[in-house]
């Protein structure tokens, strides 16, 4: 293969990784010089923040358990309010893309920075991008202060992440590498973490959807959930991305199992623009074809791969296809309402993507 030009930008973070790496959360603490931190989770992680905070003592001074989906501008405001209030001087995140996102939109407005333990694949951590929903709208932008400025990977903290939701999240972490394979900024060092994250996703999802406690796997697909958010922090996304924020946004879908959903399709329309990609996905994934492989490893192990399955109505395609057109990201090929409209149609269907 030969290395045209390119432009390569690295965003620094601090990782922190290995099973048991939580215990040196005081310790990363005080690296950022912190003494006042706000910890944000979701209700279903409340307990988890509450722990937090024990282990931080005095220097946690409040948990604000209601990250959600997609975050509601109202979360931002209020969490923003509870920080001026309490003068905090870092937020730590806890959890998913949820809790990600709203520190994340809270320091794009203040500056806070940032310790991100995650506890799924979804990969945010590892990017400047923000996204908030406001008036059934996401609008999403790229920022560096929003980029944490430490992460901690700890496996031992997906054991407890349900079999379908490990899966989907596994699988929305694969789509962020994929579409970086082809992205217009794509360059060398990108996409050997890319095809390196897709493989240690595609072999450790099997195993960690037969065995959910085997740690070995969810280091695995953790290491590939990191390689693949670097991917996704590092160059531009196309039309997956875009779909799924238009179906997340406007239409309330559940994130990772939109992703799920809507890659397969979303390769296939791209196929032919993007050869070299495709040949390197499937080789990630140990399948002939790279559409149809991921479509087979969601199926294969009960992920969902219909979106009338996960809430979406079938009057509602017309307008997804329009607002997806209507501001479309860089894509290698043309964005074309008609096929567009087909792409949602097959995936709200759940048949396998065309073959190419």
């Amino acid at each position: 293969m030969s290395i045209s030009d390119f432009v390569y930008s690295a965003h620094a973070a601090r990782v922190v990784f290995g099973a048991g790496s939580l215990q040196y959360l005081e310790r990363e603490v005080l690296n950022l010089n912190a003494e006042r931190v706000l910890i944000l989770c979701s209700p279903e992680q409340r307990a988890a923040g509450e722990e937090l905070a024990s282990r931080l003592g005095s220097r946690a001074i409040a948990v604000f358990a209601h990250a959600a989906m997609h975050v509601p501008i109202e979360l931002v405001s209020e969490a923003q309010e509870l920080a001026r209030a309490q003068r905090a001087d870092c937020v730590i995140t806890f959890g998913g893309g949820s809790a990600i996102g709203l520190g994340k939109a809270m320091a794009q407005k203040s500056d806070l920075p940032i310790l991100a333990i995650p506890t799924t694949y979804a990969g945010s951590e590892m990017t400047p991008i923000y996204g908030i929903t406001e008036g059934g709208v996401k609008r999403t932008g790229t920022d560096k202060r929003v980029l944490p400025k430490t992460v901690i990977y700890d496996p031992e903290l997906t054991l407890t992440l349900p079999t379908q939701l490990s899966l989907t999240s596994g699988i929305n972490a694969i789509a962020h590498a994929a579409e970086a394979l082809y992205a217009r900024e794509a360059n060398p060092v990108i996409s050997l973490l890319a095809e390196e994250g897709i493989a240690a996703l595609a072999r450790a999802l099997p195993k960690v959807t037969a065995q959910p406690d085997n740690i070995a796997a969810r280091s695995d697909a953790l290491y590939g959930a990191w390689l693949c958010g670097i991917a996704l922090g590092s160059v531009g996304m196309a039309l997956h991305h875009k779909l799924c924020h238009t179906l997340g946004g406007s239409f309330d879908l559940p994130h990772a199992a939109t992703h799920t959903i809507v890659l397969p399709h979303a390769l296939a329309y791209n196929a032919s623009a993007a050869p070299e990609a495709m040949k390197r996905i499937a080789r990630a994934i140990r399948h002939d074809n790279a559409a149809t492989g991921l479509y087979d490893l969601a199926r294969v192990n009960g992920a969902p791969v219909a979106l009338k399955d996960i809430g979406m109505k079938d009057g509602d395609l017309d307008r997804a296809a329009r607002l997806a057109c209507a501001s479309p990201y860089w894509n290698p090929c043309e964005i074309e309402y008609a096929e567009v409209r087909a792409l949602l149609q097959a995936a709200f269907d759940g048949t396998p993507p065309r073959r190419n």
